[in-house]
């Protein structure tokens, strides 16, 4: 008797990979077929043996197949499709190419999709009525065969020094032709967003499945969720557009800082308004024609159009519009006139944010706006936005910049988008009632089965109730699957207690005077001082010092004239600003505490993570992997592994989420030792602070009102200014 072996390459004799993909797939799909001929096609040479094809087309065959054919079966049709592609590349009968990458189907345009007649892209909707295959199987496949060419590229000596590679975001949505065609055709004037059954995915990790969003033109949406969840991630998919948006609608995302060149600053947001400068420029070409007599008539018709599109547009006052957007983000007259490239990365992200206010887009992508600005910046935007006249779509952690700004609240969580009207206290509230009604309906429904249960367990052997009981049964079968409520997991922070007593003064600055350039004193006869009940709030405009005091307090920085004093005791924990970017990001968390707390078993630094959320996979992922949030979930589990006794934190909340926000703050509060913190952040100020101090004109005062008084003052500033 032969071999299957033997018969398999008897048949590839007389048929081609192609004949026995048709003969046993007869029903596959032809977008299916023609990726599985070209991946054969471009890497049949280079197969070592079936394995590699199983790998290379195996699941896709399998998704192909459904339920006809097992894994063993599978392989067997890769078995002879290898010896076909062997004896056709020995005989030289095909010609092979080899190209640098595995065919990205996923990178087929949106319209060659609509123009395959009664067919889905199966690389548009991974759940396609209309195809048996799975859009990640091909992904998946693709991954494998590019992998299989790394490997063997390394075997051949081509050694790669790359670095640490991040996984990257995808989105697939469905296709809906109608919506498609009208979109091209220019009619589609609506500015409302609606953008059904979409995913969302991180590398394999799935963030969004079959989610819905609908943004209402001229309504102002807050975006929240826990750290990790991908809400970053949605706002870049919307603004590359990988989700699609109807193409009149223009969008911008304030993501990337300003370019650093000689553009003044006030020039920069200027020239945000493309149509304004497109205007102007078109109007001093045409009055230099005009002025050399080599026009006709149409160059002065063209030149009153355009007089009457800057009136219109009130272009004659965009320059003051620019200025007041500028100032309102802490852009002196004096900075307003300096070059892009003389400002820091953080002052470049504030250009960035006025270019988008000022060119006014359609939607307004935001993500963590207040992260870059001070107290007085913060105020001046929320009141800014109240008026904004396009739709915004913002991510914040700062629930009283949501409660001043938002009309609407959009909540990621398990996978999908929840919609709620109002701010975010409303959500609170709405989601508080939604939980309850939830969990009456769940056990309404608990009780309900456990009631006809009762029934068919009692008289489950009588045969006079046989047919009530078939009939019970049939019913609890046909009750929808009973689901228990989804409660996220509660956010803790653990800050440890150092018991030991220090008898006072733990810390104080006298007549301290420091400046880093003699003309420009930042403190003059500076006086502070804290203790281990000390819960002081550091605040002010940019610029005015905050960060250089706390290193004063640290001893980082020498006092120009004056002293600091510090108990011998005194051991101190520093949260930068900047922290975050200075952690090691090829490294794991765990590796990350390893090398800089070495000794100690691999359970500890597991428990020290913990505390601040980063277990199980997530402790041991590269720390560049890891969102904003986590990655200072990390630098708190690095700064408190000492047991400090007195904290010293610069902005601690920026990229936290709200939840991670009230544990910090509950966690500072039972901590047993002194804090001093510089935030921007109302409510950890609100909930932490005993003392608020204010950083302004070479001074440190002592606010006895605390932030609401603080606030009044801006406003009342804002008013005189006239900013508001």
């Amino acid at each position: 008797m032969r071999s299957a072996t033997s018969a398999g390459e008897d048949r590839c004799i007389m048929a081609t990979y192609v004949d026995i993909l048709k003969s046993e797939f007869p029903q596959i799909d032809q977008e299916v077929f023609n990726y599985i001929k070209g991946v054969l096609d471009c890497g049949g040479a280079d197969f070592e043996d079936d394995e590699e094809v199983f790998e290379a087309i195996g699941g896709v065959l399998q998704q192909v197949s459904a339920d006809c054919k097992n894994e063993e079966d599978v392989r067997d049709i890769c078995l002879q499709m290898f010896n076909t592609l062997t004896l056709q590349n020995g005989h030289g009968s095909q010609k092979q190419l080899l190209l640098d990458a595995p065919v990205q189907l996923s990178q087929i345009s949106a319209e060659s999709v609509t123009t395959t007649k009664d067919v889905q892209g199966i690389w548009m909707l991974k759940r396609s009525q209309n195809t048996t295959v799975d859009a990640k199987k091909l992904e998946k496949a693709e991954a494998k065969l590019k992998a299989k060419h790394e490997r063997r590229n390394d075997k051949d000596g081509q050694k790669t020094t790359t670095p640490i590679v991040l996984e990257e975001a995808s989105a697939s949505q469905a296709s809906n032709k109608k919506d498609t065609r009208i979109d091209l055709s220019g009619r589609n004037r609506c500015y409302d967003i609606r953008i059904e059954n979409f995913d969302v995915s991180f590398g394999e990790r799935s963030l969004l499945q079959g989610a819905e969003v609908m943004l209402a033109a001229g309504r102002r949406y807050g975006l929240i969720g826990r750290n990790g969840l991908g809400k970053t991630t949605l706002l870049k998919m919307l603004a590359s557009r990988s989700l699609r948006v109807p193409v009149h609608i223009s969008i911008l995302h304030v993501e990337q800082e300003v370019a650093g060149d000689e553009t003044l600053a006030l020039q920069s947001v200027l020239e945000s308004d493309t149509l304004r400068e497109g205007l102007l420029l078109e109007e001093k070409q045409l009055n230099a024609r005009i002025a050399a007599g080599t026009t006709d008539g149409a160059e002065s018709v063209r030149l009153s159009e355009i007089y009457v599109q800057l009136e219109e547009m009130e272009a004659d006052k965009a320059p003051a519009k620019a200025s007041v957007i500028l100032a309102g983000l802490g852009f002196s007259a004096k900075m307003q006139t300096q070059t892009t490239k003389e400002f820091s990365g953080g002052w470049r992200m504030r250009l960035a944010l006025a270019r988008a206010l000022f060119a006014k887009p359609d939607l307004l992508l935001l993500d963590e706006p207040t992260n870059m600005l001070d107290v007085r910046a913060i105020l001046w935007l929320e009141n800014y936005l109240q008026t904004w006249q396009s739709t915004i779509l913002v991510v914040s952690h700062d629930r009283d910049f949501l409660n001043a700004v938002v009309t609407d609240i959009i909540h990621l969580h398990t996978q999908r988008l929840d919609s709620y009207r109002g701010d975010y206290e409303n959500f609170v509230k709405t989601k508080e009632d939604r939980l309850k009604n939830q969990q009456r309906e769940y056990e309404a429904q608990l009780q309900y089965r456990e009631h006809i249960q009762v029934f068919i367990d009692r008289f489950r052997f009588n045969a006079n109730r046989a047919a009530q009981v078939q009939s019970k049964l049939k019913l609890l079968e046909k009750l929808p699957e009973l689901k228990p409520l989804e409660k996220e997991t509660e956010v803790t922070l653990r800050f440890p207690d150092s018991f030991e007593k220090l008898s006072p003064p733990i810390l104080q600055l006298d007549e301290v005077e420091f400046y880093y350039s003699p003309d420009r004193r930042l403190f003059t006869g500076l006086n502070v001082s804290a203790d281990l009940e000390s819960r002081i709030c550091i605040v002010g405009e940019n610029g005015a010092g905050k960060s250089t005091m706390l290193k004063l307090l640290m001893g980082e920085l020498t006092p120009i004239n004056g002293v600091r004093q510090a108990h011998r005791s005194l051991k101190m924990g520093y949260f930068s600003q900047h922290h975050v970017d200075q952690l090691d990001l090829n490294v794991c968390s765990i590796e990350l505490l390893l090398n800089k707390f070495p000794g100690r078993n691999e359970e500890e630094y597991r428990h020290q993570l913990g505390g601040y959320g980063i277990t199980g996979e997530l402790a041991t992922r590269p720390v560049a992997s890891l969102s904003g949030g986590q990655k200072s979930r990390v630098a708190f589990a690095q700064m408190t592994m000492p047991c400090p006794n007195f904290y010293i934190l610069d902005e601690p909340t920026n990229h936290l989420d709200m939840e991670t926000i009230e544990a910090l703050a509950k966690a500072l509060g039972k901590f047993k030792g002194g804090v001093v913190l510089v935030s921007h952040d109302e409510r950890l100020i609100r909930l932490v602070c005993k003392e608020l101090w204010v950083c302004e004109k070479g001074a440190v005062r002592r606010i006895d009102g605390g932030f609401d008084e603080y606030r009044d003052i801006l406003q009342e500033q804002f008013r005189k200014e006239g900013y508001l």
